[in-house]
């Protein structure tokens, strides 16, 4: 017996069935399978990339230091979107949690320079709510960041262990 032309197979999806929307995060971030599906850029790259965002991690610090301090509570909330970014940025671009150390690495080494007091007793971070909360949730971010899953452990192109 053969079958109608008109028949479809059982698991044949209704043609107007509409495709599952993706959440924004989803859509800008990606989900963890699409983000460890990702090819890794060649070691060279990565390296150039560790050094450039350690660099960009210092200046988003310096920059986030007066940014903070000049629109008290828009600018630190326009420092941590700031620094969240290139903590992953780093990550993403890099494939390892190394990339998102450099920058927050960056981040911290500006950060200690800018707490110091200048002899004259001049100051850029106070001892004030945005300048504190610029240091704690900025820490925190560099920290969630770098342990996010990756493609590889911390060292450059050193795969995970299999789990």
């Amino acid at each position: 017996m053969s079958k109608p032309e008109d028949a479809k197979p059982a698991d044949a999806k209704p043609e107007d069935a509409k495709p599952r929307r993706r959440s924004l995060a989803v859509t800008v971030l990606g989900t963890q399978a699409e983000r460890l599906a990702e090819a890794q850029p060649p070691l060279a790259a990565r390296i150039a990339a560790y050094v450039l965002f350690l660099l960009l991690g210092f200046a988003v610090s310096v920059c986030g230091s007066f940014v903070q301090a000049l629109w008290p509570p828009v600018g630190l909330l326009l420092a941590l979107g700031a620094t969240a970014a290139t903590f992953y940025a780093g990550l993403r671009v890099t494939g390892t949690r190394l990339g998102a150390a450099m920058p927050a690495a960056g981040w911290f080494l500006a950060l200690v320079l800018v707490i110091v007091p200048r002899p004259e007793g001049d100051t850029v971070l106070w001892t004030n709510a945005t300048s504190l909360s610029w240091m704690f949730v900025g820490s925190i971010l560099g920290v969630i960041c770098a342990t996010l899953p990756t493609r590889t452990s911390w060292f450059p192109g050193v795969p995970n262990s299999p789990r």
